[in-house]
């Protein structure tokens, strides 16, 4: 009944243990010898990389990990290399986790003879308690991912509970904000399947009377509620938020009139939608302009009647230009990050009255974020996908602005600048963008930041040249500068580049 198949091909002898120590691109092709070609060409197809590598973020892992541990009735299992869950599993409780997380620990051993498999095998029958869980998550890093790991030969149910065994490798996908649509997207798959089958689990609340929009991405817990509110009017109302926070609420997400791309990079989850003959709108009801083109949008996809479009649009149009109105912002500001609503930021730091010259964002291009990429061009905004942090911080040295709003190394490199700087994952993207509410949310802290820049000015000139070049590292006394011992080193890495060309050349 519980017969272990074996999941490796005749020749698994030949298959070695590929280490994170390897390189990605050598990782990518042991796993791609391994038998993780489909995964891996679906990845470049959804996520494609750019004209760099790839974005410098956090490993990817971590937002497929925060899916799950977000998620009622779920419990969540890694395999990967120890450091690797080590970093995972404390970057998640330090973002409020608390939920234990899975571990299946190997050796060289183990994963080359396909122990491995067996032993999350052997860790999901253990776990498959229906009283404890609705799903189990099981998910490969990177070298299990480059060893060919085949957690699709896993049971797809144990004891009523659902097994979804995913790959989430930094090799394969570019960064974290994707691999949420990762497991959201495996998710709706597997209870898209189940709801073809036959009848499935209701709301808690039951369903709406109303025809509903799923909203798509992760946002402001009060953003879906002021959503809902700007729909009412058309007679619709805001289904679930996918990422959901638990598994019924997949199937309310799937019965919708239309779903909203508030994050458009979620690529295998609009291709569930699409399957389930449910149509996309880009963009969100961010600032004025943005509130009435997605009102219209959103009208059109669900066949509502004019006059109600209509009255949305009068109903709360006027409310959000009285707020951009009463909380402007003055300066020049950059903005970039890595969780995939820049876009819509900036759009609101532009009605907010703010100068922003450029836009960076770690998530690739997508149709459904064309909308927002028009407005901001047409403003004269710099718009960049799969930004690397290069171009980040060229773009705070050219446009020099009043506020830096970026990530950790961007946000320290300008504060380095005497640039007032926010962090967007903490300080700008937790916070509501929509409708009224959002119109002025970002103001308050915006403004705070830029009216500090008289305050880095007292401080570099205090602590100039503290802790940099000669001066950098531990002393015990005074640091003195010793310009001879750096031309010798240069002349010592010359010499050790050319002999390096000799040996080439032969």
């Amino acid at each position: 009944m519980n017969e272990i198949v074996s999941p490796f091909p005749k020749d698994a002898s030949k298959v070695q243990a590929t280490g994170c120590h390897a390189g990605a691109d050598e990782m990518l092709r042991a796993a791609q010898a391994a038998g993780k070609s489909e995964t891996l060409e679906r990845y470049a197809q959804d996520y494609p990389k750019g004209p760099h590598d790839q974005p410098q973020s956090m490993c990817p892992a971590f937002g497929s990990l925060r899916v799950g541990l977000r998620m009622r009735r779920t419990a969540t299992i890694l395999s990967g290399s120890a450091c690797c869950v080590y970093g995972l599993t404390f970057t998640s409780h330090f973002y409020g986790a608390k939920r234990t997380v899975g571990y299946v620990p190997f050796n060289s051993e183990t994963l080359v003879t396909g122990k491995l498999f067996e032993d999350i095998r052997e860790a999901v029958f253990q776990m498959a308690d229906p009283a404890l869980y609705d799903t189990i998550v099981i998910t490969n890093l990177c070298v299990p991912t480059a060893s060919g790991v085949p957690l699709q030969l896993l049971p797809k149910e144990i004891n009523g509970v659902r097994i979804i065994g995913i790959d989430v490798p930094g090799f394969g996908v570019p960064t974290h904000a994707e691999a949420k649509d990762v497991l959201a997207g495996a998710m709706l798959h597997y209870a898209r399947t189940e709801a073809e089958r036959g009848p499935v689990q209701a709301p808690r609340g039951g369903r709406s009377g109303r025809p509903t929009v799923t909203l798509l991405g992760e946002m402001f817990p009060a953003d879906p509620m002021g959503i809902g509110a700007m729909l009412e009017p058309m007679g619709l109302g805001a289904g679930p938020v996918v990422p959901t926070r638990e598994w019924r609420e997949l199937y309310s997400a799937l019965d919708c009139a239309a779903v909203a791309a508030i994050h458009p990079f979620y690529k295998a989850s609009i291709r569930e939608f699409e399957a389930a003959g449910r149509s996309v709108v880009g963009s969100g009801p961010v600032g004025r302009d943005g509130t009435a083109a997605w009102l219209e949008a959103i009208g059109a996809a669900c066949g509502v009647a004019r006059d109600k479009v209509d009255a949305a649009q009068n109903r709360f149009l006027p409310a959000i230009s009285s707020a951009l109105a009463a909380t402007p912002i003055k300066g020049r500001i950059t903005v970039s990050g890595y969780e995939g609503s820049e876009l819509l930021v900036a759009r609101l730091l532009i009605e907010s009255g703010a100068d922003v010259r450029y836009v960076g964002t770690a998530c690739g291009r997508t149709i459904w974020s064309d909308i927002d990429r028009q407005w901001l061009e047409a403003k004269g905004v710099q718009v960049v996908y799969r930004a690397s942090l290069e171009q980040d911080l060229a773009a705070v040295h050219e446009y020099k602005p009043d506020l830096a709003i970026g990530t950790t190394p961007v946000v320290q490199k300008a504060k380095e600048q005497a640039i007032p700087s926010l962090y967007f994952t903490n300080l700008v993207s937790a916070r509501p963008l929509f409708g009224p509410s959002g119109a002025g949310s970002l103001a308050t802290v915006v403004n705070a930041a830029i009216a500090g820049k008289a305050r880095f000015d007292e401080m570099k000139d205090f602590f100039e040249g503290v802790g940099t070049g000669h001066a950098s590292g531990v002393w015990q006394d005074a640091p003195k500068d010793r310009p001879e011992f750096r031309e010798a080193f240069r002349r010592k890495m010359e010499k050790a580049a050319a002999s390096r060309n000799v040996e080439d050349a032969i």
